[in-house]
């Protein structure tokens, strides 16, 4: 997909110095403008595939709320067009007015909102308001609020008088057909954000980057859990290669239900290497049993796997798994012989090849365990 990759910053004193051209035929994104975020290395708190969902919105005559958190970079059609006008692939609200012909336009504190609850509770660490294709009918500026309420509260609780939102993003200019990216300081955990049109407009997709923070008696309950679960605060830190697909995607949720739905590599020329990812548990954990699935990798799954361990950041890795046979598109399972304590693994693929998930699964010792509380009492202060 052809990007500019300049980042600059939205002008506000000129309402239409932010527009894209018309779309003048061929490729829809060759002038689309993309940004280079650090933060989008995070996982996507607001990942439909870890439970995320848009459960309000105040307006969404154009364009359906549930498009913003579609995983896929937004489509165009010029020709399609429905009853209500051109269909477009976002959520885009209809143009607002003024309350008489003496006052046409909207006031300055109107605005369109949607609410989105995320996949996982988590410190917030970055937004992308992606205007994909929004050239001209994006928001003159996007605000983000995000509060922290508990359990599976609806549109009606979150809107309620006492819940308390906090404000993540202050309303900002934001480019048409562009990605626009927003860091987020602090250390608050949140379960629900707000995004904010300025006065309306369509915006393609929402991502919200961050750390999860589960909850500490939640995995206690559970006892045995998969330790470097996303969904459990498992995080992915690093990885020798990302060509075709994210290594973040062997620790999601579910089983993989495509080819580029996991960790595939490039094709390793350079004899005695390999490819290998590291990941970081949310605390430190005691592993018993490991899972390797290679689903949907036929021609290009691993040829084998390793997998080591440590325990702390400047710890000594010890192998967990010696180097083993795996086969294609096939789930293996591993019982340890004895439990695995470690704060970080290290999964090597030799020489290269993809793996589809992987699960580790065990349960916090009681350093960890503490350790996690701990970060949950911070995070909610």
């Amino acid at each position: 997909m052809p990007t500019d990759k300049i980042q600059t910053e939205p002008d506000s004193s000129d309402p239409h110095a932010n527009d894209a051209a018309p779309y003048g035929g061929g490729d829809p994104y060759a002038d689309y403008r993309a940004g280079d975020f650090p933060f989008t290395e995070l996982v996507d708190l607001a990942d439909r595939r870890l439970g995320a969902g848009v459960i309000a919105a105040n307006d969404e005559f154009f364009a359906e709320r549930e498009n913003l958190l579609i995983r896929e970079p937004a489509v165009f059609d010029p020709e399609r067009f429905g009853h209500k006008g051109k269909i477009m692939d976002g959520w885009e609200t209809r143009r607002r007015r003024g309350v008489d012909a003496d006052h046409p336009f909207p006031a300055p504190e109107d605005h369109d909102w949607a609410i989105v609850r995320l996949g996982t509770p988590g410190i917030i660490r970055g937004i992308v308001v992606d205007t994909a294709h929004f050239r001209g009918n994006y928001p003159q500026r996007v605000s983000v609020q995000a509060t922290a309420v508990e359990g599976a509260p609806g549109p009606e609780e979150l809107l309620a008088d006492d819940v308390k939102w906090e404000e993540l993003v202050p309303p900002a200019p934001v480019r048409g057909h562009a990605a626009n990216g927003f860091e987020v300081t602090g250390g608050r955990r949140y379960t629900h954000v707000r995004i904010c049109q300025h006065p309306d407009g369509g915006i393609a997709r929402l991502r919200v980057h961050g750390e999860v923070v589960p909850d500490p008696a939640w995995l206690a309950a559970l006892g045995t859990i998969d330790l470097i679960s996303i969904l459990n605060g498992g995080m992915y830190e690093d990885a020798s290669d990302r060509f075709y697909s994210s290594p973040a995607q062997i620790i999601l949720p579910g089983t993989s239900r495509k080819m580029d739905d996991g960790w595939e590599n490039r094709r390793r020329r350079v004899r005695d290497t390999n490819d290998w990812v590291r990941f970081r548990l949310p605390a430190q954990g005691a592993v018993r049993a490991v899972e390797i699935d290679t689903a949907y990798l036929k021609g290009n799954a691993a040829g084998w796997i390793g997998l080591h361990g440590r325990d702390g950041d400047s710890g000594e890795w010890f192998e967990i798994i010696p180097r083993t046979r795996v086969q294609p598109d096939t789930l293996h399972r591993f019982v340890l012989d004895t439990e695995a304590v470690v704060t970080h693994v290290r999964l090597d693929a030799y020489p290269d090849g993809g793996v589809a998930r992987m699960r580790l699964h065990g349960s916090l010792t009681e350093t960890g365990a503490a350790a996690l509380a701990r970060r949950h009492r911070e995070s909610a202060a």
